[in-house]
């Protein structure tokens, strides 16, 4: 097997490779982590058959495999069919050796099976792979393909920003600000419930748009088109919108991190700067005792807001403060 490395230089004709060796590359190979393996261009493809079961076919075909050598592998769509097909095997292939194991199958990739014929079908398996099962844990040891808890394509692109802003800070350069992504810790129920959105693939579509809104227009759209397509939004839901709009003003502060307690909130700044000093400090005056501002330009808010709808409105608050300190010295300095 070669090892091909992608680069912004020169151009690849034609790739063939398995999808066993492929669905993690792959994923490496887009978010620029990794290689691309490919074999030889001139050997065969594989032909799959979807078709219904037939003994002399499938007899034939375990021979085949078992006398060159290698292992075949029969899935069942029931854990209930596996002592069937156990005893079938026993007694129309007693040359074979039987070892039963429990597996998960999707439907959706036995029809992508029946579709690919073609060389390089493996590499077009695995990309249908990455949407269906996940590419797992790229970095670790781990095969547990959870990423669709936040959906393959937020995933990669959360990955290529943490892997561009490594590489930026390795190569002596400031980190671009406009990608910063404030992380927010708040103790409420923030989701689109599967009751309100039931298609898995919907819901991690309205995830991945609403984390790419960019203004409060955009916000307000995509929550006025989720309430004509699926109905009033659920509190889960509201709130949802809620943390999205403090975030966008978390970043106009340049915040870094937000973590809501039982007692207050720690505020973290981008790089531990705000971009107006004096401007915070006149914030944190006006608030009279209730804000403190640390040496290390942590602010802390000595307030407790006892329940979700209380504490997404104070961060709301709060966010919305800051930001226009920002925006008031921009205009300013712009002036």
């Amino acid at each position: 097997m070669r090892r091909v490395v992608i680069t912004g230089q020169g151009t690849i004709h034609a790739l063939g490779a398995d999808v066993a060796a492929t669905k993690r590359a792959m994923a490496e190979g887009r978010c620029g982590i990794g290689e691309l393996e490919m074999r030889d261009l001139d050997r065969l493809a594989v032909r799959t058959y979807v078709m219904e079961w037939d003994d002399m076919v499938m007899r034939e075909a375990l021979l085949r495999e078992h006398h060159r050598g290698g292992q075949s592998f029969i899935v069942v769509p029931r854990i209930s069919d596996m002592a069937e097909v156990e005893e079938w095997l026993r007694e129309h292939v007693p040359e074979v050796k039987v070892v039963t194991a429990l597996s998960e199958v999707a439907q959706k990739r036995l029809k992508v099976l029946g579709d690919l014929d073609s060389l390089g079908a493996g590499f077009q398996l695995a990309s249908h792979d990455l949407d269906i099962r996940g590419a797992g844990n790229l970095l670790g040891d781990e095969q547990s393909g959870h990423i669709r808890e936040v959906g393959f394509e937020l995933y990669q692109s959360m990955l290529e920003d943490a892997i561009l802003a490594a590489r930026a800070g390795d190569a002596g350069l400031e980190s671009d600000r406009s990608g910063l992504s404030p992380q927010i810790t708040v103790d409420a129920p923030i989701m689109i419930p599967e009751d309100y959105v039931p298609d898995l693939a919907v819901r991690m579509a309205l995830y991945r748009r609403l984390n790419d809104a960019r203004d409060k227009a955009e916000i307000e759209s995509l929550a006025a088109e989720m309430i004509d397509r699926f109905g009033e939004l659920p509190q889960p839901t509201k709130n949802l919108v809620r943390l999205i709009e403090i975030k966008q003003q978390a970043i106009d502060a340049c915040i870094a991190k937000i973590d809501v307690g039982a007692r207050g909130t720690l505020v973290t700044f981008h790089e531990d700067n705000f971009p107006e000093p004096a401007g915070l400090i006149d914030y944190v005056a006006r608030l009279e005792g209730t804000a403190k501002l640390r040496p290390d330009m942590k602010l802390v808010i000595n307030r407790a807001w006892g329940d979700p709808r209380s504490r997404l409105n104070g961060l709301f608050q709060l966010t919305r403060g800051l930001s226009r300190i920002v925006k008031k010295a921009q205009k300013k300095n712009a002036a």
